[in-house]
């Protein structure tokens, strides 16, 4: 038996249907549920489904290594821990800066300077603080910035880490997402190994394509056995497509994950 509990993401499964139907289906099926941007949702009924939250994203708008948009990054991750409350969701999720619609970074970076791990760290830093005041975690995570987020900073799952260790408080963790980070740098058995002790929260799909387990080229089973080896007691979110029928790739991830 397993020490980790399984989610899915509402934003990527069951498409056809209205959000909170999506949701109830999620946890009908077992699982926990991951939602994204709380603004377009009527948490109200959200709530009335009774599913158990896993993860939100933790911020509306703002990034974290200038100064203004930090800024409105602690403004409006105020905003989101108090629908978290309602939600009793425990994670909060936030990204190297803002993405827009399409996943795109709303501010570009070619080049990070240490000015800007400076203020990315101090951010974090503040955040973890609300965190803590809350009773919440926020957590970082790694994107790809070869095929979904190009021009992302502190993309990969080596930055995120660095930012984590740096901040040091259990209040801010690793959101490790292995999609993500078999597209950035691969080797994800290793990574799971050095990042646990850091990780709030794992997501998976498979590469490429963005779908369930099975579609692609990770060995999920090889990542489930290890997250077993090191007695991993967190989540891990399916955060991707279904390649055909949705109830069917939510049994696929549960298959390879158990």
């Amino acid at each position: 038996m397993t020490a980790y509990r399984l989610a899915a993401s509402a934003e990527m499964l069951f498409l056809d249907l209205p959000f909170a139907e999506r949701v109830r289906r999620i946890a009908d099926a077992g699982l926990e549920v991951e939602i994204w941007d709380w603004t377009t949702k009527d948490v109200d009924e959200l709530v009335a489904t009774g599913a158990t939250f896993s993860s939100m994203t933790g911020y509306v708008t703002g990034t974290l290594a200038d100064p203004a948009g930090a800024e409105e990054l602690l403004r409006t991750a105020e905003q989101s821990l108090a629908v978290a409350e309602r939600l009793d969701c425990p994670r909060l999720n936030v990204h190297g800066t803002g993405l827009d619609g399409r996943g795109l970074p709303v501010v570009p970076t070619e080049v990070v300077t240490p000015a800007m791990w400076l203020t990315a760290a101090r951010t974090l830093e503040r955040l973890a603080a609300l965190g803590e005041r809350a009773g919440r975690v926020f957590t970082l995570e790694n994107l790809n910035t070869a095929v979904d987020h190009p021009g992302t900073p502190f993309a990969r799952a080596a930055d995120t880490i660095a930012l984590v260790e740096a901040v040091g408080s259990a209040h801010l963790r690793l959101n490790l997402d292995l999609y993500h980070a078999q597209i950035g740098e691969g080797n994800l058995v290793q990574l799971v190994e050095r990042a646990l002790p850091l990780v709030g929260e794992i997501q998976v799909a498979d590469v490429p394509g963005r779908c369930e387990p099975g579609t692609g080229e990770i060995s999920h089973p090889a990542i489930a056995a290890a997250l077993d080896r090191l007695g991993y007691p967190g989540v891990v979110a399916l955060e991707g497509w279904a390649s055909g029928d949705p109830a069917q790739a939510l049994e696929s991830f549960r298959t390879a994950y158990s």
